[in-house]
């Protein structure tokens, strides 16, 4: 199963907000043996968040959807969703009491909107001012606000997803590679990704430093030791000279 993320809203794309979620995601997939493969950022278009939400909803991933999910009419996530999955919008009777005991009356007639889900869905108990984000097919409908929708994205790994996680220990080395042509290696790369299908190997060429190329080899850490080991034999048997570089924290996923 693949991972994703929708990250919705025009606030994100015109850099009125800098999205934070991404890294967020990053880190809490790590500390479960888990990695992000796609995210996607989507305005408050109606149009390109049913469009979305149908792609990803036919491709089975895992999908965790940031924001959109409040009262106020450029909140369209709720409606899109429902639409893209084919279903009918509906006051979901559980969301309701919820509402209503954390609002009372004020809670009528706006706030009440946001219990107005996709018919079928589950809900995603919010910590802070209870009210819910919902489920439906693999995807986590969330709010925008990082201290609400990141506990609800922890809560929804532990509850729904705690067989995914294998907590095993995944490293990245980095091999600096000089005086040395990256198109010349493309053959002995393809050799190395069929020979360890279960690594995934990156390839950076320097932008200042002419014929240095870093590459990346990263995933499971016996895997990636030995993996590692087989292209060190191969670049010295080229005559390739090379160095290891320490990983930097800002290359961890989740690290501060």
């Amino acid at each position: 199963m693949h991972i994703g993320a929708l990250i919705i809203g025009d606030e994100i794309l015109s850099g009125k907000r800098l999205d934070r979620h991404q890294t967020f995601l990053m880190g809490t997939l790590a500390r479960r043996g888990l990695q992000l493969d796609w995210v996607r950022l989507v305005g408050d278009d109606e149009d390109l968040l049913v469009r979305s939400f149908r792609e990803t909803l036919s491709g089975g991933d895992l999908v965790f959807c940031f924001g959109g999910i409040g009262a106020t009419p450029d909140d369209l996530t709720r409606p899109c969703f429902a639409r893209a999955a084919g279903v009918e919008l509906a006051h979901h009777p559980e969301a309701v009491a919820l509402i209503e005991k954390r609002f009372g009356e004020s809670a009528y007639p706006n706030r009440i909107r946001m219990a107005e889900l996709p018919l079928g869905c589950a809900l995603i108990p919010n910590p802070v001012n209870q009210v819910p984000g919902f489920s439906l097919r693999d995807h986590h409908c969330v709010p925008g606000f990082p201290n609400m929708a990141w506990p609800m994205v922890e809560w929804v790994l532990d509850t729904h997803y705690a067989h995914l996680a294998s907590y095993v220990v995944r490293v990245e080395h980095l091999l600096v590679l000089h005086d040395a042509a990256e198109s010349e290696l493309v053959p002995l790369m393809e050799v190395m990704v069929e020979r360890f299908p279960d690594v995934r190997l990156s390839s950076l060429p320097s932008s200042r430093i002419p014929r240095q190329i870093e590459l990346g080899i990263r995933g499971v850490e016996a895997r990636v030791a030995a993996a590692t080991q087989w292209l060190e034999r191969e670049l010295s048997m080229r005559h390739v000279r090379w160095e290891h570089r320490e990983v930097s924290g800002d290359d961890v996923p989740g690290s501060a």
